[in-house]
């Protein structure tokens, strides 16, 4: 978009193939000074260039009401355009790549929601709603909708700082859902008021530290579970959680928790190793997860390992997700806390989101709006905090790159 004081200005060039072979000057043209604009005419340029540089809308101009209204509506949901041009090819993929994911978010899923101190189920009803409510809404085609690592982990450490998931887990539970609700709000409120620049201004480097710091962080708090250690730090800093490490290495440890995880460990390894031989075995590390939890439970059955101190999940309660509405505080001394939890995690899960998306994009050569995404994330997690689902957002698999 040009500024409209350019229209005035001419280029100034200085061609040096002009000069003759008599040593003549070059020709130059002149340069005319722009004519001076007003503050407030600068002003609304800045904030048109800002917050409408795309020129959302165009389309809808010289068109009846009616088409107008198709427009708006296929604006909110893009499935309303992309859909007139689905067909059973691309069914076959996305059939393929929803059996693929779906065998991967399984056991993700569960260990996810013991990051955010809630019980297995809450995992896998993450992965239920939210992407079906970002399917019409989201304009990406590659990302995967879930609970993630990081926002488990953030949630999980920021909840517990108000309530102990142990001794009160209904008010736990409740300032999940409601931080899930003002997480969507966040969001939502973001795209509609076009504040997507905001995340550019997140450097590469800083997701990337933080990312990394995220993960180092997860690893720890899986040495928990992996060594089988019952009372464990509540802190998720370095020094906390290997002083909890070490100072129960003579009577917290249990060797057979300790076996049955360094298998299995070596076996997902394995299967990612296999995988990189070749895109025909992208399905080896893809259903490896699964394949380790349905072995694992069934050594842990016939040898009865839950007897000799090897944790398991136990009972998961089956069915749909069941509404929540009336478990999220729209008043009280939790709401405040809930609202600034929401928040950090909304803020967090959209950078997430959004990087990954753009990445994607990118790589195959198609437009994401970082508006619209905001928009598609925040809805979902709105609705999802009505039916018992946490922040969720999008993250990477891989497999994708390889099916569709």
């Amino acid at each position: 978009m040009s500024h409209p004081a350019d229209e005035n200005v001419e280029t100034k060039e200085m061609d040096s193939r002009s000069l003759s072979s008599n040593g003549q000057e070059p020709y130059v043209h002149k340069v005319g000074i722009p004519p001076k604009q007003s503050f407030f005419k600068e002003f609304l340029y800045t904030v048109k260039e800002t917050f409408f540089s795309d020129d959302p809308l165009r389309p809808f101009k010289d068109q009846t009401k009616s088409r107008k209204f198709v427009l708006g509506i296929e604006a909110i949901f893009p499935i309303l355009g992309w859909g007139r041009t689905y067909n059973l090819q691309k069914f076959k993929g996305d059939l393929i790549a929803g059996l693929t994911i779906a065998s991967l978010c399984i056991p993700q899923d569960i260990g996810y929601s013991k990051l955010a101190n809630l019980s297995p189920q809450y995992g896998l009803y993450s992965s239920f709603v939210p992407p079906l409510i970002y399917a019409v809404m989201g304009s990406s085609r590659d990302i995967a909708i879930g609970p993630v690592a990081v926002i488990s982990l953030l949630l999980g450490t920021l909840l517990q700082n108000e309530i102990d998931p142990k001794t009160n887990p209904t008010e736990y539970r409740r300032l999940a859902f409601t931080a899930t609700f003002f997480a969507g709000i966040t969001q939502a409120t973001l795209g509609i008021f076009r504040l997507g620049f905001l995340i550019d201004f997140l450097s590469h480097a800083a997701i990337v530290g933080f990312m990394g710091g995220a993960a180092i962080t997860i690893a720890l708090q899986q040495l928990k579970g992996f060594l089988g250690i019952e009372k464990f730090t509540r802190k998720t800093d370095v020094i906390s959680v290997m002083h909890s490490v070490f100072s129960s290495a003579h009577h917290g440890w249990n060797w057979q928790t300790i076996l049955i995880g360094a298998t299995f460990l070596c076996f997902l390894l394995f299967a990612k190793h296999i995988g990189k031989k070749g895109p025909k075995y992208f399905w080896v590390p893809a259903i490896a997860p699964l394949i380790s939890v349905v072995l694992s439970t069934f050594f842990v059955f016939i040898t009865r390992a839950d007897k000799h101190g090897v944790a398991i999940v136990n009972h998961i309660e089956k069915g749909i997700n069941p509404s929540s509405v009336k478990e999220i505080y729209f008043t009280g001394d939790y709401l405040a806390k809930g609202v600034r939890i929401g928040i950090v995690a909304g803020m967090i899960a959209l950078t997430e989101a959004i990087a990954i998306g753009r990445t994607f994009a990118s790589m195959k050569d198609y437009q994401v709006d970082g508006n619209k995404e905001m928009v598609a994330l925040g809805a979902m997690n709105v609705v999802g905090s009505m039916t018992s689902c946490y922040v969720a957002t999008g993250k990477i698999e891989k497999v994708l790159k390889h099916i569709r």
